[in-house]
């Protein structure tokens, strides 16, 4: 029990929350989903729903939420945090965090951040006190962009942001 308690004490928060859709779980996703483990004793993850992915109107196929949870939830078994994690369906681009008083701060990305400021703003409205904002940078693949989804889908890529063939064909 004392070792539980050490692991514990240099948590900064009870409880982090950060949402996305979680497509394709790539080295982006992986540095988010550290950082929110390495400051909250407890994590809250806002996975899209598929009515939610369905509604952005995506220009590329994005697997199913059963799918993505599982891969989530491998993810964080994996990096034995499981027990203090969960993963939550969201309808919306805000999931709780527009609503929660438990929640105290929120990992976002430099692209997502807008949404984190609009977020505070809405628990303000709701007479709630402003989320702390944890920026994580974006992490870059080797050719210098940023890893995501839709460039591993299309073979540019890998999961860890390696050029495939694909890519080295392309720039021949």
């Amino acid at each position: 029990m004392v070792e539980a308690t050490k692991l514990n004490s240099n948590k900064r928060f009870r409880l982090v929350g950060l949402g996305g859709t979680f497509d394709i779980l790539h080295e982006g996703h992986k540095g988010l989903l550290r950082r929110a483990l390495s400051v909250g004793l407890k994590v809250q993850i806002g996975l899209s729903s598929d009515r939610l992915v369905e509604q952005m109107k995506k220009n590329h196929d994005i697997n199913r939420y059963d799918v993505r949870a599982k891969n989530l939830r491998q993810f964080l078994h994996d990096e034995e945090a499981l027990e203090r994690s969960e993963v939550i369906p969201i309808d919306d681009q805000y999931g709780t965090a527009t609503t929660s008083i438990d929640l105290e701060a929120l990992i976002v990305s430099r692209e997502s951040l807008p949404g984190g400021e609009r977020i505070n703003e809405i628990r303000r409205q709701n007479g709630l006190p402003p989320l702390e904002l944890i920026v994580v940078e974006m992490v870059l693949a080797e050719d210098g962009k940023p890893i995501s989804a839709r460039r591993i889908r299309s073979g540019v890529i890998s999961a860890t942001g390696k050029k495939t063939a694909k890519d080295s064909k392309q720039g021949a």
